[in-house]
């Protein structure tokens, strides 16, 4: 064992079962991190909270608690990563429409408009600000429909043209459409985190991801 913030290995034993560290001074609990271990391996197998809670014993809020603070971590991780990059390969436009308000009209102005990024065989994204934002002034000046024409066709142009010739960021789509399905009720506060975090699991593999977490 050695200590997670210096990674140094010799440890002094204290009479409540912590650890503390001979160079940094940081006292910590194995066990915590023992449970921690096990919860990031449930989070990099994609289990839901609740088959968490029921394999490893722990608390569906506490389980819920650390997801949600993996999630906030992996964002800040992705964007130091991408400030670091060296080219970008392409770029293009998604906009994420949950299949279930797909055939509403009105939908389209629900939709999460992404810009999607290859730099160097990595996908970075940008959730860009909310279409509902335009929705009243299409309203008001009666171009609803037009608006919503145009991008139906748009968007039906952009399946066609990317499924013919999938790249990396059409992948990552592909990837995306199946990861976010398997979670239900998604907060649009939220959405961010959920879309980093299929970044994230998109671009390094479960030996990686459980290493940088």
């Amino acid at each position: 064992m050695h200590c997670p913030q210096c990674k140094n290995q010799i440890l002094y034993h204290l009479a409540n079962g912590y650890k503390k560290c001979k160079s940094c001074g940081k006292k910590f609990s194995p066990k915590k991190l023992d449970r921690q271990k096990e919860i990031l391996h449930c989070f990099c197998q994609n289990l839901s909270i609740l088959t968490c809670s029921q394999k490893t014993k722990i608390s569906y809020m506490s389980i819920k608690r650390f997801y949600e603070k993996i999630r906030k971590e992996i964002a800040v991780f992705l964007e130091l990563s991408y400030q670091k990059r060296e080219t970008i390969v392409a770029y293009d436009e998604y906009i994420y429409i949950p299949k279930s308000k797909r055939s509403k009209k009105e939908a389209i102005f629900e939709g999460f408009d992404v810009l999607s990024f290859d730099y160097g065989g990595k996908i970075y994204n940008i959730l860009m600000p909310e279409l509902s934002r335009y929705k009243q002034s299409f309203i008001d000046d009666g171009l609803h429909e037009v608006y919503y024409k145009e991008l139906k066709n748009f968007l039906l142009f952009h399946k066609i043209s990317n499924t013919k010739n999938p790249n990396l960021i059409t992948q990552f789509w592909l990837f995306f459409e199946d990861f976010i399905t398997k979670f239900k009720g998604i907060d649009k506060e939220n959405f961010f985190y959920y879309l980093k975090e299929a970044e994230f699991k998109f671009n390094f593999d479960c030996k990686e991801l459980q290493e940088i977490l």
